[in-house]
């Protein structure tokens, strides 16, 4: 999960019991109701767009008020190849929290190209993110004036403290109603709008929690769920984040170690890499190097919470995974000039996706107050790369941010007959495989799948688009045929140096 815990260093009921594919039309949209007009959806960083149908829906900002202050949600349908089929649609939602689901799926999207064949595909800009009343703390343009710093571990408390604020001070909304629980609303709302009798839902990393949530709240509308990259509705989410993240770079290392090429090229890298932590603990330096998208020279500080951002977000897939021991074995030997860039890269990329207001309204609400920090074992924390110090941070940045709005039932397991295909990496780096099993217990119609070698999100599979669509259209898992994933190990082989792995 994108979870972004520090946005810029840490770049977070039933289908009818059973039945088959539904094939009920749509009800007839209510007068008034959300108007389509084409559009292009454009993926983050891209130059071309996805063509879809595009409107925006006004909802109350606070449900409670009806008649107060109202916000926009930014929505896209994008049609089915088949008009006729008029199949219940599949709801895309992106993760984060923070990030926009139309900009998501438009980097994906070949992804539900079966699913498309004969449903639409619904995406709604998650309020506070996207075009739907974006809750970023600043523009982006300038790292102090938009709160990077407080973020990134770096600062002292009454530093993360008075940024926290001034953050709070320059939002659109007010934090206190954009959270999961609004959120099912809205979503709920856009499905009335367009007139579907019901919803199957994707949902990846925090999007998974998002989607258990509705089929909580809105089970009679919740034909069928894939959740990828699995929440808990239970689990909050702070305390594990450093020790998952061990766990997976040491797998990596280990599998390194394993293999002959890679353990010739950087030996003892385990070892090499916690010397490197250690020092950046306390030693930062000042780095010059090409920035990596613009190609001009820059100088940055390169310190323990660059270091920890670049490690865990190149954790997160096999492709990014692969060139990660090259990288640190060029940073133990004292050029960290490609690690930083690498980190610089991730690090613009997220702040440009992922919206730290509507992130920290999440997170402040729904994880962090259910932290039992004197439970947490810090001393196995301050083993790992990552550290205390996230946990730490946030905890601060949580105590000058306004709680918001949570359902009482929002940490209650989803339960029951609702059809529910659960996806995930045997490597993921933010959640493991232990977090859907956590998810399945309470489900009678559910299978998790884990793939082999795979990190965090399962689309880039190549079978996966195949069996979304097949349990789309079965309404079930029984009888799912998933041993395309099970077999599909995405393990990669190690860069040994800048041209790539041998050959």
């Amino acid at each position: 999960m994108r979870v972004l815990l520090q946005t810029r260093a840490l770049a977070l009921a039933a289908l009818l019991a059973g039945a088959p594919a539904a094939t009920a039309a749509p009800a007839t949209p209510p007068a008034g109701a959300l108007k389509l007009e084409d559009c292009r959806l454009m993926p983050p960083g891209g130059v071309t767009g996805v063509p879809a149908r595009c409107g925006t829906l006004e909802v109350p900002e606070d449900y409670a008020q009806p008649q107060g202050k109202r916000i926009r949600l930014a929505v896209a349908v994008v049609p089915a190849l088949d008009r006729a089929a008029r199949q219940v649609p599949v709801a895309v939602i992106a993760g984060g929290p923070g990030q926009g689901s139309r900009g998501f799926y438009a980097s994906v999207a070949p992804a539900f190209e079966r699913v498309r064949r004969t449903r639409d595909l619904v995406l709604v800009d998650q309020r506070g993110t996207g075009d739907s009343n974006l809750m970023k703390c600043g523009d982006g343009k300038d790292d102090e004036e938009d709160g990077g710093d407080a973020l990134d571990g770096m600062l002292g408390d009454a530093e993360v403290i008075a940024q926290t604020r001034a953050c709070l001070g320059r939002l659109p909304g007010d934090p206190r109603f954009y959270t999961t629980s609004v959120a099912v609303r809205d979503l709920d709302a856009v499905r009335a709008a367009l007139g579907y009798a019901q919803l199957n839902l994707y949902g990846v990393s925090y999007g998974s929690r998002v989607a258990q949530h509705y089929a909580q709240r809105f089970p009679a509308q919740a034909r069928a769920l894939v959740i990828d990259g699995v929440v808990p509705p239970g689990l909050a989410l702070g305390p594990d984040l450093a020790l998952v993240a061990q766990r997976a770079i040491e797998a990596a290392f280990a599998r390194c170690a394993r293999d002959r090429d890679c353990a010739a090229a950087f030996p003892d890298l385990s070892t090499r890499f916690a010397a490197l932590v250690a020092d950046l603990r306390h030693n930062p330096r000042e780095v010059s190097l090409a920035h990596p998208v613009t190609g001009k020279p820059v100088t940055r500080t390169f310190n323990i919470a660059q270091l920890a951002g670049a490690v865990r977000l190149l954790s997160y897939t096999p492709l990014t995974l692969s060139v990660l021991p090259y990288l640190l074995d060029e940073a133990a030997k004292g050029r960290p000039a490609p690690l930083l860039a690498q980190a610089i890269a991730v690090g613009d990329s997220l702040g440009d996706e992922l919206a730290e207001g509507m992130h920290n309204a999440v997170v402040c609400t729904e994880d962090m107050p259910f932290v039992d920090q004197a439970g947490v074992d810090r001393a196995a924390l301050g083993r790992t790369y990552i550290g205390v110090r996230q946990l730490d941070t946030l905890a601060t940045i949580c105590g000058a941010w306004p709680r918001g709005v949570m359902d009482a039932d929002l940490r209650k397991p989803l339960a029951g007959k609702v059809p529910v295909l659960l996806l995930s990496g045997e490597v993921d780096p933010v959640t493991p495989p232990a977090y859907a099993e956590q998810a399945r217990k309470a489900l009678t119609d559910a299978v998790h799948v884990v793939v082999p070698g795979n990190g965090h999100g399962q689309l880039g599979v190549p079978c996966t688009p195949r069996v979304l669509a097949t349990f789309f259209d079965a309404g079930t898992t029984r009888g799912l045929e998933v041993a395309c994933l099970k077999d599909a190990s995405r393990a990669l082989p190690f860069f040994l140096d800048a041209n790539g792995p041998s050959p």
